[in-house]
């Protein structure tokens, strides 16, 4: 007989045996399958956002650009004898002035994204520029508006006293302008993407 004081023994359960649907042994193998990938395809759709505006960016300064030389060109140009030349009046003479204004910020923009672009490095702080891109074409948005906004009057109460070359010639000046302010307003609505970007990297 045996020892009534003597435990039963119970045979090991194997490893092998063990319940395959536990959750603490799923969770690691889960993270290290998905994990990689997931943050593999978030940079790659960042960096992918980045170059779209990059590009969007270079495209509306590029417009501005263009549509700022017709504008002053066409103002300038704007000289038909007497009375009828820009600069006898103050509404034209700014309006010129902010054409300049506008070249000289477009122009300047345009050859530093395009540097960028093709060198790949650039010369200032990422974040110094995305302020500087936000604010200047906000400012500068501004200004084109006021300046064809103050033309128009001037040259409606012009063509009550008939339709002449001149008119016809300030009215394509504003409408250019006018197509320069519409690519800085997109231009700066881009530069406050990058610059709030900016905010949280």
């Amino acid at each position: 007989m045996g020892n009534p004081n003597e435990q039963p023994v119970t045979a090991p359960v194997p490893a092998a045996e063990a319940p395959a649907g536990d959750v603490e042994d799923q969770t690691p193998q889960t993270a290290q399958t998905h994990g990689p990938a997931f943050g593999v395809s978030a940079i790659v759709r960042r960096w992918r956002r980045e170059d779209f505006l990059k590009r969007g960016s270079l495209a509306t300064r590029v417009s501005g650009l263009i549509f700022s030389i017709l504008s002053f060109l066409i103002m300038v140009c704007n000289n038909h004898g007497d009375w009828r030349t820009f600069h006898h009046f103050n509404e034209y003479r700014y309006f010129v002035a902010i054409s300049i204004m506008s070249m000289i910020y477009t122009g300047a923009q345009t050859f530093r994204q395009i540097n960028e672009l093709s060198t790949g490095k650039q010369v200032i702080d990422p974040k110094t520029f995305a302020i500087v891109d936000f604010y200047g074409d906000q400012i500068l948005a501004y200004f084109l508006m006021s300046s064809f906004s103050a033309a128009v009057p001037l040259t409606n109460n012009l063509r009550e006293l008939g339709d002449n070359l001149f008119t016809d010639s300030s009215v394509a000046a504003i409408t250019m302008q006018f197509f320069a302010f519409a690519a800085v307003a997109i231009s700066a609505g881009i530069s406050g993407c990058k610059f709030f970007n900016q905010q949280y990297i």
